[in-house]
């Protein structure tokens, strides 16, 4: 695992966190169109997506540039703009599907790697 400078340790726990927001704020829904149909909890997980993206943005190119790291940077900051520029053609089935398929293996590369 590389060596994370302290300004990338703080921006992916931050990124940890807001994966932690999303990750309660869905929790209590079986589907896309109850998580969407509830737009407390969806819109919430919105901005939380939107500050991961930018959250990796601020992190370092040598940590991003890393080969090691199985983590696809540039998608998590794709759909950050996606969310950020488009917001009313959002999809929430794709946005459901990350949710209950990429976060948590995302969680679970962060916490190694700030471990």
């Amino acid at each position: 695992m590389p060596d994370l400078s302290l300004k990338d340790r703080n921006l992916l726990l931050n990124i940890l966190d807001s994966i932690n927001k999303i990750l309660i704020y869905s929790r209590e829904f079986d589907n896309a169109d109850s998580f969407n149909e509830n737009t407390i909890s969806f819109d919430a997980s919105m901005m939380n997506f939107i500050v991961i993206g930018e959250m990796v943005d601020k992190l370092s190119d040598k940590l991003k540039d890393n080969e090691e790291l199985k983590i696809d940077w540039g998608k998590i900051k794709g759909f950050r703009n996606i969310i950020a520029h488009n917001y009313f053609g959002i999809d929430a089935e794709e946005v459901w599907e990350i949710i209950q398929d990429s976060l948590p293996d995302l969680k679970i590369e962060l916490e190694k790697l700030i471990s």
